[in-house]
């Protein structure tokens, strides 16, 4: 069973994901918090598997919330909820770390899908948002599914968590120089320019 920790400054949208993440059967709510500052205290004393998280709240809002975690070396799975369609708010929390990134329409099936995905340390985000973001990502060919080696995926996964090359040496137990060759050999694969642009990527052809 998945625990699960609702950040959402409103009691009644909680709830109402609360009960739904309950009818699944497959994860069960462990606490609510109504702003990010009250979520990273609350998660220090109760340790969660993903955390469900909305963008725009009073105080701490859930993108500064996932920045604070990833200061602090925290690899804590967040998927984000939203009811603004907006590219750049998704954008702005693949930035900073998290892990998914839907609306608040979404489906309960897909719901469930997305949080059992960020808990087994992958990654989802809405379709559309993906070519929102980037023309690059949205006209480009599909990915050859081997078209990255394992280490480059795994690596890329952890840039995708917003961890630093320092970081990511230091999960993975390797020089931060050969962490710079392997972003340096990913973007080059993916014909990207940046490591946000190589994410998106990734996410939208299913190579992490």
């Amino acid at each position: 069973m998945i625990r699960v920790g609702l950040v959402d400054d409103q009691a009644l949208i909680r709830e109402g994901i609360a009960q739904l993440i309950a009818l699944s059967g497959k994860a069960v709510t462990a606490w609510q918090c109504d702003n990010g500052e009250a979520a990273l205290a609350t998660l220090r004393k109760e340790p969660i598997d993903v955390m469900v998280c909305d963008i725009r709240m009073p105080g701490m809002d859930g993108i500064t919330m996932v920045k604070r975690l990833r200061a602090n070396g925290e690899r804590q799975p967040v998927l984000m909820l939203t009811t603004f369609d907006d590219h750049q708010l998704f954008l702005d929390a693949l930035a900073a770390g998290a892990n998914g990134f839907l609306l608040k329409d979404v489906s309960l099936d897909k719901l469930i899908e997305a949080i059992e995905t960020v808990a087994g340390g992958g990654f989802i985000a809405e379709p559309r948002l993906v070519s929102q973001a980037s023309t690059t990502v949205k006209d480009a060919p599909p990915a050859d599914p081997d078209l990255l080696s394992d280490k480059e995926r795994e690596v890329l996964r952890l840039v995708a968590g917003g961890l630093s090359n320092r970081e990511i040496a230091s999960v993975i137990h390797l020089a931060e120089g050969t962490v710079k060759n392997h972003v340096s050999h990913i973007l080059t694969k993916l014909n990207c320019r940046d490591r946000t642009q190589a994410v998106l990527y990734a996410i939208h052809w299913q190579l992490i």
